[in-house]
């Protein structure tokens, strides 16, 4: 069998597919009943029905319905206009002052969301408005937003994470901690790219607020309270090995219920406009879940992962040369697929191939979603970009470019990340009583 053939055909039917406008998990299904039918013996049909249900019944996927649930209470409540008031009086005497409040705000955010789009939709509403009225160049708000908006993902809980976790068979609750040091890391490196524009040009840099005195930041820190004890019962439910990740979500469910409520924003309309929010989001994601696992089982029929892991290996790539390579190819993908699209159609194929080469799976799971992560700012099909393109009327190439500084970070990120594994291996490493 001519595996540049067999590639090249499913390639150019998940591409059809795509450009025709037929959903992704549809698309994903179509082509492995398309190289089934005609590379396998196997029935396509029979495997199709076997697959998809053991996509659909899987009970390590509960948590990923949860989250979505969780982050769409939260984005209805007054979550966004508290976080600006906690963090500002803390921030005026660093260089750049509010301009912080980006990346602080989507990292706190990102601990009780796990979605890139809500995410800097939610903080952006709240930023873009006061640090524009403030004088802050436009340019630097939608750039720092459009970068810290994809802390989303990387910052537990991740619903990338969750999704790599089924397709790669490891520990969703090991990923969420792995998540942690990466995703301060990341957050560091904004913020001081901040400091360090500040410097540089300071007349761009709007004076300081009013003076506070120490018992006045903390008057106004109060209002932070609710969200930083929403993260401590997730995630450190997870970490104490008290609950599982399914478990935690469930958790965070809860404490986003009670923290609507005791802002008067939880009613009968708001609450069935999280829950369909959470319902249609998840079955796009289930029906693409679901299609790509019947695409890695009519490759494993057909052969390809084993082929693609033997032409790979045959290059001769050291591991660093791989993880290059595997970061470019990302990148390029997420030129036009979602991030999710790009994690179940791949992970299939580069799991053996990855293992292969002695890299260890959780590190990789951090990887992955880092590189997804610049998919978010990259165009024409990065989600940031078109979230922060609708909200201020901006074209999206300006956005783009406003972004470039956030994607570079992002690559020496990656760097560190290699160099130093331990920034992501370590803490899952040292986390006791998990199950």
């Amino acid at each position: 069998m001519n595996e540049v053939l067999v590639i090249t055909l499913l390639v150019v039917s998940i591409f059809a597919l795509l450009g025709c406008g037929v959903w992704v998990g549809l698309t994903l299904a179509g082509t492995a009943w398309i190289g089934m039918e005609i590379f396998s013996s196997r029935p396509a049909g029979d495997a199709m029905a076997v697959t998809i249900w053991g996509a659909a019944s899987s009970w390590t996927l509960t948590a990923l319905p949860l989250f979505l649930w969780m982050g769409e209470i939260l984005f209805r409540t007054r979550l966004s206009q508290d976080l600006f008031k906690g963090l500002a009086p803390w921030l005026n005497r660093l260089p750049g002052r509010l301009l912080h409040t980006n990346v602080i705000g989507c990292a706190i955010f990102a601990a009780v969301s796990g979605s890139s789009a809500a995410t800097c939709a939610t903080v952006g509403k709240m930023t873009i408005p006061e640090l524009k009225k403030r004088g802050y160049p436009e340019s630097k708000v939608l750039g720092t937003l459009s970068g810290a908006g994809t802390l989303g993902l990387l910052i537990p809980p991740s619903i990338i994470m969750i999704v790599y976790g089924v397709a790669a068979d490891v520990s969703i609750a090991r990923l969420f901690i792995a998540g942690i040091l990466p995703g301060i890391l990341l957050a560091v490196l904004f913020m001081g790219y901040i400091a360090w524009w500040a410097i540089r040009h300071p007349d761009e840099v709007p004076s300081s607020d009013e003076k506070m005195s120490l018992r006045e930041k903390l008057y106004h820190s109060r209002h932070l309270i609710p969200v930083l004890i929403l993260i401590a019962a997730v995630l450190g439910s997870i970490y104490t090995g008290i609950a599982t990740a399914t478990e935690a979500a469930a958790i965070g469910v809860v404490g986003a219920l009670i923290l609507s409520a005791s802002q008067g924003s939880l009613n009968r309309k708001s609450f069935m406009q999280a829950l369909l929010g959470a319902t249609r989001l998840y079955c796009m994601i289930a029906l693409i879940l679901a299609g790509a696992q019947f695409l890695t089982l009519s490759m494993g029929y057909i052969g390809l992962p084993r082929a693609l892991a033997e032409w790979i290996g045959g290059l001769g790539l050291s591991q660093f040369g791989l993880i290059i390579a595997l970061m470019v190819f990302f990148v390029v993908l997420g030129c036009f697929l979602d991030g999710i699209s790009i994690v179940v159609l791949t992970m299939g194929v580069l799991l053996p191939t990855v293992q292969a080469a002695g890299i260890d799976l959780i590190w990789f799971g951090i990887f992955v979603v880092f590189v997804v992560e610049m998919a978010q700012i990259t165009p024409p099909v990065g989600f940031n970009l078109f979230v922060l393109s609708g909200m201020t009327g901006r074209e999206l190439p300006y956005v783009a470019r406003a972004s470039m500084p956030m994607f570079i970070l992002m690559i020496l990120a990656v760097l560190l990340l290699y160099v130093v594994p331990g920034i992501a291996t370590w803490l899952p490493q040292h986390m006791m009583s998990l199950q």
